[in-house]
């Protein structure tokens, strides 16, 4: 998105709720992958509009995304899968503080390992992949068989900081991760059974719908 756009969007949006914002500090200080402001908006608005009644989420990080997803739909039951037990156990704290571990669980485990946990606590509305970017047409081909018949796919980072389109030569390592990426997209868009709208906000984020 052009940077003059982006930073209009950024000046005149809500201000997070105050313990959003502290992690949202949290995630900068420490560095700590969480969805881009904008990003986090969208998804959102997305969840307000579907009224999912249970989501799962592929990569819970420290607990963010899933919290102001519950923000969004105070009814819904969120699933959120975290390989990294620092990260894991960080999300489970700051759910706890929340008062919200009764609407969110936290697995942990690789979503690749644990699918058997997963599809016991399904079907689910929605679901959000955030988590390791080579993997993920794999979590989509997984986890998309576990879904009600009109549940949306969101894909955060697929433009995954415009290498997708304009690759970096002084950025090996990530032009790696952005090829997985192209990857993904084009197989994406080429789905027999899906289609799928690719929206340049936050870092990219691709909504799948069934055809």
């Amino acid at each position: 998105m052009d940077n003059t756009i982006d930073h209009y969007l950024l000046d005149i949006r809500n201000n997070s709720p105050e313990w959003a914002q502290q992690l949202e500090k949290y995630a900068r200080e420490n560095h700590v992958p969480i969805m881009e402001p904008l990003g986090i908006d969208f998804l959102m608005q997305i969840i307000r509009i579907n009224k999912p009644s249970r989501i799962l989420e592929i990569g819970t990080a420290i607990g963010y995304s899933a919290l102001r997803m519950l923000e969004a739909s105070p009814t819904s039951h969120i699933v959120s899968v975290e390989r990294d037990e620092p990260r894991f156990q960080e999300a489970v704290q700051n759910i706890k503080k929340m008062d919200k571990d009764q609407n969110i669980d936290v697995l942990f485990g690789d979503a690749l390992d644990i699918t058997n946990e997963i599809k016991e606590k399904g079907p689910y509305d929605l679901l959000f992949i955030d988590a390791a970017k080579g993997q993920y047409q794999r979590f989509f081909e997984l986890y998309s068989t576990m879904l009600t018949s009109d549940a949306v796919i969101i894909s955060d980072n697929v433009l995954f900081k415009g290498l997708v389109a304009n690759p970096n030569s002084d950025k090996e390592r990530l032009n790696k991760i952005a090829n997985k990426i192209t990857t993904y997209n084009k197989w994406l868009m080429e789905h027999p059974q899906y289609v799928t709208t690719i929206v340049p906000i936050g870092d990219g984020i691709a909504i799948s719908i069934k055809r």
